[in-house]
């Protein structure tokens, strides 16, 4: 029974949004739900959904190049560049024992050479499942952890070229001329978009400025673009997305491009990949089939033990310990998006069988539970032995030159929280000596001489006016600028500029409409292109009022240093309390906890010592009800402003600063440090040090 496209598409949506909710209520991944419902529904079950559909055609092709591209997207250049050198011997350990193990098994089994290769390079790659954990757990910096993240590039790279080349050969007649000629096309075609689509994706964000939307479309054709030059030399077209993903990885940073691009593939493209390879599971063909379970069998064995010898190697040559081993081991054994992307390549072109396919579904689901699961209990125990961040130059720690006056921008639009920013921007040039510039911008409109421009000039001058007169009220200078200019966002991130300002304070601001929730609103649009950080303020009464702060710190990092300066510049206006609030996991020993707890009180002795600071070191469950609980006797919470994407495997997001923020009931304010501030501050190779936990610092 084949269905209308309209209808089949109207299945999946309800797939996609239903079932994987349904799975994480039961503690089950909701990928296996997705794989599930792809069983149920498809031809070995009620017939609802076929692989022929040319709907369901088009959309998992689609996900199979974003599963790869995003996976390329997502591997950090910057801490493979930090331990190279050890990345590629780790890489090469788990790429050549696995590679060796697979093609053996391949062998074993009756496969020829080139499918046994193909298999071995299933093996050899693997994809950061457990990168949450550890990112909790606040262990990143350990060397071993590094090196393993860094050894991601290399493998996944290594696979996908083995999976060139064996389907090349499967294809074609082989011969030394063929093999040259395509290993030549493969490394003038990764020139071609390593070097060139960065170049260009460069210029053209130079010249597009804040334009998401259009920048948006770019990545989306050179994603395609990429794939489809892969196919005309002769690779597979996920070949092209994965070099793609790393070609714009440096371009787009971690802005709000990238999170619509990802957001836009991992809620929509990437879940119907999943079903559609569901639909290709044949439950009772498997069970019934001895070979296939022991094929199986070969498979998860040869897996976990060569990834496992791979470990050991890198433990005898680098000196690691065992904690360190075992943690390098657990988070290279999650096999699913280079892996699965690989085998139903493979599957398709002929080169793997049925059983193949079904014994790498099965390896995925053990594999993406244990690895975690094992990563969760060796990584706690991690050292690190780097030191407390040091700041220098101003209380605030955030001007190139401390004898420079302090400027704070606050952008003026709603007379409602005109007062409470002016008071708030106060605090901080009273401390710091300098001066408040009120900032009024009207948007551009096609003639200069319409009405309703001339009515939002008037509007800002009163604005500014009555800024002013906070601003004599409170004892500060204050200058005001108006300024037409083509957006909101772009006006105050160009005035911020030209003005040198050390901070800017906003109000609150609501994103409403489809093209604000694509491509983000006005406080979205300044945190990527402002200069300077930026607190974003949601005040239910004075700033004057507030006499007791918490700060959830997640990692003790030179940002957290500048969240809790932020923070007790308001405190000494008001002789406010000052609560550090760190949530662990639940399982922490008691050793680790007081070495947090020694961390915090060593930031707040070093730099606030004359404070009045509490420090709490909480293990929790959840970490949003901690957070809370502890804010109920708080007037204000002060949060790190940062998102968190979709990782490769996910199909839900998770947010604790948003879950947070929602349901908090007194004053917030997130601050926000933009992608190049973020960028100058890593290039200085400022020493950090991570104190583990939550996802708001």
């Amino acid at each position: 029974m084949h269905l209308e496209p309209i209808v089949s598409f109207a299945i999946l949506l309800t797939v996609i949004l239903i079932v994987p909710l349904i799975f994480e209520r039961l503690k089950l991944p909701g990928l296996l739900g997705l794989l599930a419902a792809g069983v149920v529904l498809g031809p070995h079950g009620f017939h609802l959904l076929h692989n022929e559909s040319e709907t369901l055609k088009l959309l998992s092709g689609i996900g199979l190049i974003y599963l790869m591209f995003v996976a390329g997207l997502e591997i950090d250049m910057e801490q493979f560049e930090r331990t190279k050198h050890r990345s590629i011997g780790f890489g090469t350990f788990t790429f050549l024992v696995p590679l060796i193990v697979g093609t053996i098994v391949g062998r074993i089994f009756g496969f020829g050479w080139n499918a046994s290769f193909l298999i071995g390079s299933l093996f050899a790659s693997h994809t950061l499942l457990a990168y949450p954990i550890i990112s909790r757990l606040g262990v990143i910096n350990n060397e071993a952890v590094t090196v393993t993240i860094g050894a991601t590039i290399f493998t996944d790279i290594g696979s996908l070229l083995v999976l060139a080349v064996c389907i090349g050969i499967h294809q074609g007649e082989f011969s030394t001329f063929s093999l040259v000629k395509l290993l030549l096309g493969l490394i003038i075609y990764s020139a071609v978009i390593l070097f060139g689509f960065k170049w260009l994706g460069h210029e053209f964000f130079r010249r597009t400025g804040d334009e998401q939307g259009n920048q948006f479309l770019f990545i989306l054709l050179v994603v395609f673009i990429s794939a489809l030059g892969a196919e005309v030399i002769g690779v597979e077209k996920i070949v092209g997305a994965f070099l793609a993903g790393l070609a714009v990885n440096e371009v787009i940073g971690s802005g709000p491009v990238k999170e619509k691009v990802v957001f836009v593939g991992n809620v929509l493209f990437i879940p119907i990949f999943f079903v559609s390879l569901g639909l290709l599971i044949d439950i009772p063909a498997f069970i019934s089939s001895i070979s296939s379970i022991w094929l199986t069998l070969a498979i998860l064995a040869g897996l976990i033990g060569s990834k496992f010898t791979a470990a050991l190697l890198a433990k005898l040559v680098y000196r690691y310990n065992w904690r360190e081993m075992i943690t390098m081991w657990s988070l290279s054994l999650p096999q699913v998006a280079a892996t699965l992307a690989a085998t139903l390549v493979g599957y398709r072109a002929g080169l793997l069988t049925e059983n193949v396919l079904n014994a790498v579904i099965v390896l995925m689901i053990v594999t993406a539970t244990l690895g975690p699961l094992i990563t969760s209990r060796s990584a706690a125990g991690l050292t690190i032995t780097d030191t407390t961040p040091e700041t220098t130059g101003s209380t605030l720690g955030w001007k190139d030159d401390p004898a420079d006056a302090l400027t704070v921008v606050v952008p003026v639009r709603n007379p409602e929280t005109e007062r409470n920013l002016i008071e708030m921007a106060a605090l901080f040039v009273r401390r710091e000596s300098g001066k408040v510039v009120a900032l009024a911008v009207t948007p551009a409109h096609l003639h200069m001489d319409a009405p309703e421009l001339e009515n939002d000039i008037q509007r800002s001058k009163n604005l500014l006016s009555n800024a002013v007169d906070l601003g004599r009220e409170f004892g500060v200078e204050v200058e005001p600028v108006a300024r037409i200019d083509q957006g909101i966002a772009q006006g105050i991130s160009h005035a911020s500029r030209e003005e040198n300002s050390n901070l800017i304070v906003m109000g609150w601001g609501i994103t409403t409409g489809l093209r604000a929730r694509l491509f983000g609103g006005v406080i979205d649009r300044v945190l990527w292109a402002s200069h300077c950080p930026v607190a974003v303020t949601r005040l239910l009464d004075s700033p004057s009022n507030i006499h007791s702060i918490l700060i959830p710190i997640e990692n003790l990092t030179q940002e957290s240093v500048r969240i809790v300066r932020f923070a007790q510049i308001l405190a000494d206006a008001n002789q406010a309390e000052v609560t550090l609030l760190h949530v662990c996991d639940r399982r922490t020993s008691n050793a680790r906890i007081a070495w947090m707890k020694s961390q915090l009180d060593l930031l707040v002795s070093r730099h606030f010592p004359q404070s009045r600071t509490t420090i709490k070191v909480m293990p929790a469950d959840n970490v949003v009800s901690a957070i809370l609980n502890t804010a109920k006797s708080c007037d204000l919470v002060v949060l790190r402003s940062r998102r968190r994407r979709l990782s490769i495997g996910q199909v839900a997001v998770s947010d604790v600063t948003t879950d947070v923020v929602r349901q908090l009931q007194c004053s917030v304010v997130l601050l926000g440090e933009p992608q190049g501030y973020q960028a100058s501050i890593r290039k200085a190779r400022v020493t950090i040090k991570k104190v583990s936990s939550p996802t708001v610092s």
